[in-house]
């Protein structure tokens, strides 16, 4: 038997010399290797980002487990805490619902799950199946509006892809009953566009966003991963200002709470990553909000002078061992933006290639490519490519004098064997490592991704 096998086996192989197994494999491979998920994903990401909230999946069993491994592994081998993974109460609906409906398995599990949880907010995620068999699941959810804070969003894996699912999330909770007008805070914020998940590095991110914009005297409501989460989400419509650090995520909902609160916004092209960016985005909201520029200037060049000088000790790294090297990156638009700006303008290296991978409106890529060119400080402008596909992006990559690859931990295994590269895991899926605090955002952050780029390579002589 096993010389029947092994004779059949070099049948198949000699048919085609020409076959390439290491590309075949990369090929199969690239439609199990995704930058991002369904628009289910994107809702029960978000949903998880907030404490105390409580996702409800009315799907097939497979969403949710699909989940626990496709997004929340994949950001940052992280498991969603208490109501995340296989702790997701999912009405798992199966061929007899798809015939007669699964309105009232809902019912029961939404009963259920507001007596065994016992929190303050809950979101009901309506998968492919119940959008398919016309499920009425707003009626169901409204049963138990009056006595408890719950909404539906409707997100069907086929309507749009992860990133979009946080719109969605928005959509819904700006058309709910959960934001009324209020007040306006002076000196008070929203942040808006950081993808939970996603955003590998988003609880990290914010976190210290939080800090910067406190030392200012601005107070950030982060929204995610601080916090009770429907608090967070009641104080939207008190802030002065709504900051969206994304080219297109999350700019409709700053455009939706400024046709329904009137509080203006602005955009900002992605998470700041060090000293340039924080600073302008500091710079820039302070002139918003009228604030002090004494203060604002004080606090900017005290954090100024505390990164170049930090910068300043990897300097015989940087310069002896690997001067002036191009690089490439692969990563979703904010990211993307702020990792080429930093590298080029910071670092002095030069720009190769960028690949961005989280297929932005097509009305928008226009702005994210004139955003990275029109901001670099070099004469090198990179080739600036829309790709979410593995194997397509890992072919794009082929050819090219890149010495570094800022990209997600897909590539990491094999990029210095087929490209001659340096890796660092930089976007989203990132299984490779445990991300808590670890962050690129800001000052600290952008010391931190240095310090992650010069480890690369550096080592005894």
């Amino acid at each position: 038997m096993a010389e029947n096998y092994e004779k059949i086996r070099d049948e198949i192989f000699n048919l085609d010399q020409t076959i390439d197994p290491k590309i075949d494999s990369q090929e199969e491979h690239s439609v199990e290797a995704p930058r991002y998920g369904c628009a289910l994903a994107g809702v029960y990401g978000t949903v998880l980002g907030l404490k105390n909230a409580v996702p409800i999946l009315h799907s097939g069993a497979g969403c949710g487990v699909g989940n626990l491994f496709g997004t929340l592994y994949a950001g940052g081998e992280s498991c969603g805490v208490n109501e995340g993974g296989t702790a997701t109460p999912c009405s798992c609906l199966v061929e007899e619902h798809v015939i007669l409906g699964g309105e009232e398995k809902l019912d029961n599990l939404i009963d259920s799950t507001i007596k065994l949880f016992n929190s303050n907010f809950y979101v009901v995620i309506s998968g492919c199946v119940p959008s398919l068999i016309g499920d009425d699941v707003d009626s169901v959810v409204e049963n138990y509006q009056s006595e408890h804070p719950i909404i539906h969003v409707n997100a069907p894996g086929f309507k749009a892809h992860s990133l979009e699912g946080y719109n969605l999330f928005w959509d819904a909770v700006i058309e709910s009953d959960l934001l009324e007008q209020q007040p306006v805070e002076k000196g008070t914020i929203n942040i808006l566009g950081v993808v939970p998940y996603n955003h590998v590095f988003w609880k990290g991110d914010l976190y210290e966003l939080k800090k910067l914009f406190a030392s200012i005297g601005v107070k950030a409501n982060v929204i995610f991963a601080d916090g009770d989460g429907l608090q967070n989400i009641r104080d939207i419509p008190k802030a002065e200002y709504n900051i969206v650090l994304n080219p297109w995520v999350g700019v409709r909902a700053a455009e939706r709470l400024h046709e329904k609160f009137g509080t203006p916004f602005i955009t900002f092209p992605g998470i700041p990553v060090g000293a340039k960016q924080t600073s302008s985005l500091l710079y820039r909201v302070a002139e918003k909000l009228s604030l002090d520029p004494d203060t604002v200037n004080t606090f900017i060049t005290q954090k100024e002078e505390w990164f170049y000088r930090f910068a300043e000790y990897p300097g015989d790294a940087l310069i002896l061992a690997r001067p002036n090297q191009y690089f490439a990156v692969v990563a979703d638009s904010a990211y993307a933006i702020s990792y080429t700006k930093f590298l080029t303008n910071e670092i002095g290296y030069l720009p190769d290639i960028v690949q961005i991978t989280d297929n932005p409106p097509v009305e928008v890529r226009q702005k994210i490519i004139d955003e990275i060119n029109n901001s670099l400080e070099s004469t090198i402008k990179p080739d600036i490519v829309f790709e979410a596909d593995t194997y397509k992006i890992r072919n794009n990559l082929n050819n090219r004098p890149f010495a570094f690859l800022l990209s997600s931990s897909l590539e990491q295994p094999t990029a210095l064997e087929e490209w001659g590269a340096c890796h660092v895991s930089a976007s989203f899926p990132i299984y490779g490592s445990s991300v808590l605090v670890n962050h690129y955002g800001g000052y600290y952050g952008g010391l931190t991704l240095l310090e992650d780029v010069v480890t690369t390579f550096v080592g005894p002589l």
